[in-house]
């Protein structure tokens, strides 16, 4: 198999790029893969031994087969859990897309068949004056997850977002909704949650590779068997 690489970004902040990112590397795992987990940026993180440490990054660490040191996995750790940029601006930093970039192409080298970068908040999410998220994975050139936080508002977004992906010349590999509240939440009930997915599927050009449902604790099992990586996949056999 062909090396597989997937940028993951989401509709919004708390869309649930991480569970999506979580329950594709167990998805993987249960398929014998060896997999690289990445959040090169991130942007909420607590002194830990005297380092940064983000939780989430912390848990990609920890999902992913392939072991990577934790500076590795999240190169560019800052403290307040704010836009990057102003957080970085608040330390006397300047991201620079070019940077990050340099960082994840050598993590890239690591050998593995699958390989995840989870970004910061949306698409368009901003790095300094002049460059966005959107700088970083067009320098990558690697296709992108978009996950959809399935809530009110959400359709408007994920069209956006799909379209600005696009327009920007990368290529959306997939969606995947995400139920980031309850099933009897108001506006994401059964009905009209099925409803929400079947207007993305006839809206988004890229196929839906699955709805994860609400999971409080997560359940890594539940969470994977949603996720039809087939679709992701088949180009890369």
């Amino acid at each position: 198999m062909k090396k597989a690489r997937f940028f993951i970004t989401g509709t919004d902040t708390d869309a649930g790029k991480t569970v999506a990112t979580l329950a594709l590397l167990h998805a993987f795992k249960q398929q014998g893969l060896q997999t690289v987990a990445l959040k090169p940026l991130a942007a909420g993180c607590e002194s830990i031994d005297g380092e940064l440490r983000n939780a989430d990054a912390v848990q990609l660490q920890n999902a992913a087969t392939v072991h990577l040191p934790y500076d590795q996995v999240n190169p560019v750790s800052l403290k307040d859990a704010v836009a990057p940029h102003i957080a970085a601006s608040r330390e006397g930093r300047k991201l620079l897309a070019s940077r990050i970039v340099g960082l994840v192409r050598g993590a890239l080298m690591v050998p593995a068949d699958v390989y995840l970068v989870e970004g910061a908040g949306g698409w368009y999410v901003p790095l300094n004056e002049r460059e966005t998220q959107a700088n970083l994975v067009k320098d990558l050139q690697i296709p992108v997850i978009l996950v959809v936080g399935m809530r009110l508002g959400c359709l408007n977004h994920a069209i956006l977002s799909a379209r600005s992906i696009q327009l920007d010349g990368v290529r959306v590999a997939g969606w995947i909704a995400n139920c980031v509240q309850p099933a009897r939440a108001p506006y994401m009930d059964g009905p009209e949650l099925d409803a929400n997915v079947a207007i993305l599927q006839d809206m988004l050009s890229a196929p839906c590779l699955g709805v994860i449902p609400y999971c409080q604790p997560l359940d890594l099992d539940v969470m994977a068997a949603s996720i039809q990586t087939d679709l992701l996949l088949k180009p890369y056999r």
